[in-house]
C-alpha cells in the first residue's frame, strides 16, 4: 500500500504505535484520522482479541509493519522509527516496554523531543498496577459504574465506552497532542501517562460537585441524569422498541407533555411527590403507540424527544445521513472521522492496515532501511 497524501490538521506529524488493544489502537486511530502518519507495529501472530483484520477498523487511515521485539533486532527497529517519530504510544503494564529495550529512556536516548504515550487501565504507578484488568474493572473502582442503570437491577455495562475510550483512548489522545505542543515549543519530550482509572473518574466531575452540593445522591436512579426523573430516560413503545426522552428545562417540559397528551402534569416537574405517578402516566403514554409513530410525533418539536436506533439503524437516520456521521468504505459502514475541520477537512483514506503489509513504503519514507530486512519470529510468553 502506498502512503497516502496527507488529510487533516496533523499531516506531517509521525505516530508509532506498538500494537495492542482497546484504547491504544482506538487512539492511534483517532490521530491517524487526524491526517498523522501512524505507522503501527505489529508483532508475529497478532494480539489477542483480534477480530478479522479486514474488519478492524480502529486501524484504518494507518500503514502497519511486522517487528519481533523478542528477536536480536527486534528493539533496533523500533528505536529507528522513534527516532524519526514525533509520538510513540504503548499500552504494555508498567515496565514491560523497558525489559523489551523500547521504553522512554531508551527512545528518548535517539529522540529527545519524543513524546511518548503510555495507556493502562491503572497507570504506572499504586498497588494495582501489575494487575491485570479490562474496561469494567477500571469504571468499577471509580464510582462510574455504578452509577448506572436501575437501582433494582445490577449496574448496567455501558460496553467498553467509557472505560477504554472515553476515560482511555480521548485522554491518551488530548495528552500526547499538549506533550506534542510542548515539545515543539521547547524541544523537550516527556512521558503521558495515561490511566483509565484516571480519565474515567475525570469524566465525572460536575457528579462530583453536585455530590459535593447536596445536589446528587449516591445510589442509581435517584437523580436527575441517571434516570431517576422521570422526563430523563427512556420508555418502552407498543412495537417493543424505546423512545428516549431528555426535556429538562421548562419550555421543553412543557411541550414533550403536550406532545405526548398529558398536560395535566404540568406542575410535576419539581415536585417530587408525583415523579411516580408522572413516570406511570408517561410509560402509559408510550406503550400505546409504537416507536416510529412516536417518532413522527416529535420529530419537528423543541421536546428533546429521539428514537433509541440501533447500530445498523443508525446511519440511516435522516439528521446522520444528511451529515455524513458514518461514512461506507470498502463496503464497511463505520463512524466517520469527527470532529470536523473548516480548514483541514479528514476523510477515510485507507481500510485497516493489515500486518506487514507496509514494510517497504515505511522503511522508504521513513528513511529505515533496516526495517525491511526479514526477521524470524521468536516464539514465547507474552
Amino acid at each position: 500500500m502506498a502512503t497516502t497524501p496527507g488529510q487533516g490538521p496533523l499531516t506531517g506529524v509521525r505516530v508509532v504505535e506498538l500494537a495492542g488493544i482497546g484504547p491504544g489502537p482506538f487512539a492511534a486511530m483517532l490521530l491517524a484520522d487526524l491526517g498523522a502518519d501512524v505507522v503501527r507495529v505489529d508483532r508475529p501472530g497478532g494480539t489477542g482479541l483480534a477480530i478479522d483484520t479486514e474488519y478492524d477498523i480502529t486501524n484504518r487511515n494507518k500503514r502497519s509493519v511486522i517487528v519481533d521485539l523478542k528477536s536480536p533486532d527486534g528493539p533496533a527497529r523500533v528505536l529507528d522509527l522513534a527516532a524519526r517519530a514525533d509520538i510513540l504510544i504503548e499500552g504494555y503494564r508498567p515496565g514491560v516496554a523497558e525489559r523489551l529495550g523500547v521504553g522512554p529512556e531508551a527512545c528518548h536516548a535517539r529522540n529527545p523531543a519524543l513524546v511518548y504515550g503510555r495507556m493502562t487501565g491503572w497507570g504506572q504507578d499504586g498497588p494495582l498496577a501489575e494487575r491485570a484488568g479490562h474496561d469494567i474493572a477500571y469504571i468499577a473502582v471509580t464510582g462510574t459504574l455504578g452509577m448506572i442503570g436501575d437501582p433494582d437491577e445490577p449496574p448496567a455495562v455501558p460496553a467498553n465506552l467509557v472505560g477504554d475510550y472515553a476515560g482511555g483512548a480521548l485522554y491518551l489522545v488530548v495528552g500526547v497532542l499538549a506533550a506534542l505542543h510542548h515539545a515543539r515549543a521547547t524541544g523537550a519530550g516527556q512521558v503521558v501517562d495515561a490511566a483509565i482509572v484516571d480519565g474515567t473518574s475525570h469524566l465525572s466531575a460536575m457528579i462530583h460537585g453536585m455530590l459535593a452540593a447536596g445536589g446528587w445522591q449516591d445510589r442509581r436512579g435517584a437523580n436527575l441524569l441517571d434516570g431517576g426523573c422521570p422526563y430523563y430516560g427512556t420508555y418502552e413503545t407498543a412495537d417493543g422498541r424505546y423512545m428516549a426522552v431528555g426535556a429538562l428545562e421548562p419550555q421543553f417540559y412543557d411541550e414533550f407533555l403536550r406532545l405526548l397528551g398529558v398536560e395535566d402534569f404540568a406542575s410535576a416537574r419539581k415536585d417530587f411527590s408525583r415523579w411516580g405517578e408522572l413516570r406511570d402516566a408517561v410509560a402509559a403514554r408510550f406503550k400505546s403507540r409504537t416507536r416510529d409513530e412516536w417518532t413522527a410525533v416529535f420529530e419537528d418539536s423543541d421536546a428533546c424527544v429521539a428514537p433509541v436506533l440501533s447500530l445498523r439503524e443508525a446511519p440511516r437516520h435522516p439528521h446522520l445521513a444528511a451529515r455524513g456521521t458514518f461514512t461506507d468504505h470498502g463496503g464497511t459502514i463505520q463512524p466517520a472521522p469527527a470532529p470536523r475541520f473548516s480548514a483541514t477537512p479528514t476523510a477515510v483514506r485507507t481500510g485497516p492496515a493489515q500486518p506487514g503489509a507496509d514494510t517497504a513504503d515505511v522503511a522508504r519514507d521513513w528513511d529505515v532501511p533496516d526495517l525491511a530486512k526479514h526477521q524470524q519470529p521468536t516464539k514465547g510468553p507474552e
